[in-house]
């Protein structure tokens, strides 16, 4: 029985295995997806960053080299390099004013924003109160308010106020605008924090401000720090706030170098350092909380 077998197997045909024809374009679907995806990424990031490297260069060039040639040309003679521009700008009072100013704006700003929004976030996704769902609704319309609108009617407010030109106004503007998305992004994200873990912390006896710092904070970490850096680059970045509600005194960074190029026009000296940092700090937030981003965004998401 057993050499019967043994010869059924000997004799038995080969199994051939048919493979289906693969298509011209799986084929370039996988080829891209591979190596050469990436390295078609990396070159588009080196272009991206090519403006970024020449305003370096040029914020390290004297003005009169500047306006003689492209800062490409320091590669061939990098002892052109300078850093008298720095040091020139460190002297213009108005640039270092308005850096302080962009300071005392964007960090409360930012700061404030992040409070109140998970405050309202956590009470609108777990707290039970009289209209809950239409005062929520009524905060999610408020997201397609464009700027444009509230300039002129928020700028006679504040002028009746007392608060028109002044850092504080400007900062009560920007945590009115950016209260609106905290909320919405907050909530939902913490709407899905398991009902189990917020019971379990009521019944050890934890209040809701307990179980909110305890417990919600820690869990909404990378949304929370997602937030923050999204509002941080808005409001430094911002321009067109700062130009209707700023004087002299309280303008930030991005208005004050928009007075110099519009009263001196050729100062390239302090224009290209002041536009550089004004640059790299946003940039030196995002690297810095890269990763609490990232979190926050793969983790919005998946949910």
């Amino acid at each position: 029985m057993t050499t019967h077998a043994g010869r059924l197997r000997k004799t038995a045909p080969p199994v051939t295995v048919v493979r289906a024809k693969r298509s011209l374009g799986s084929r370039l679907t996988e080829g891209v997806s591979g190596g050469l995806l990436r390295v078609f990424l990396i070159v588009v990031g080196l272009f991206w960053l090519v403006p970024t490297f020449g305003l370096l260069v040029s914020s390290l060039r004297a003005p009169e080299d500047i306006g003689a040639n492209g800062w490409w040309n320091v590669f061939s003679e990098p002892s052109s390099l300078t850093f008298d521009s720095y040091q020139k700008l460190l002297e213009n009072s108005d640039i270092t004013n308005s850096l302080v100013n962009t300071a005392l704006i964007t960090l409360p700003a930012t700061i404030l924003v992040v409070v109140i929004g998970s405050l309202a976030g956590y009470a609108f996704a777990w707290m039970e109160f009289p209209g809950r769902d239409w005062w929520f609704l009524a905060v999610v319309g408020l997201l397609v308010v464009p700027v444009q609108v509230a300039l002129i009617p928020i700028a006679e407010l504040f002028g009746k106020i007392g608060l028109f030109g002044s850092i504080f106004g400007v900062i009560l503007f920007h945590v009115g605008f950016g209260l609106p998305f905290a909320v919405f992004l907050l909530r939902n994200f913490f709407a899905e924090i398991p009902r189990e873990l917020l019971e379990a912390a009521r019944l050890d006896g934890a209040g809701e401000l307990r179980l909110f710092f305890r417990v919600v904070m820690p869990l909404g970490g990378p949304a929370i720090a997602s937030l923050a850096i999204f509002q941080f680059l808005w409001v430094w970045n911002d321009m067109l706030v700062a130009l209707v509600f700023t004087n002299a005194d309280s303008q930030p960074i991005t208005v004050a170098l928009q007075t110099q190029v519009r009263q001196f026009g050729n100062n390239v000296d302090v224009l290209a350092p002041g536009a550089f940092i004004s640059m790299v700090i946003p940039l030196v937030v995002f690297f810095a909380f890269q990763r609490q981003f990232v979190s926050g965004v793969m983790a919005g998401a998946v949910k």
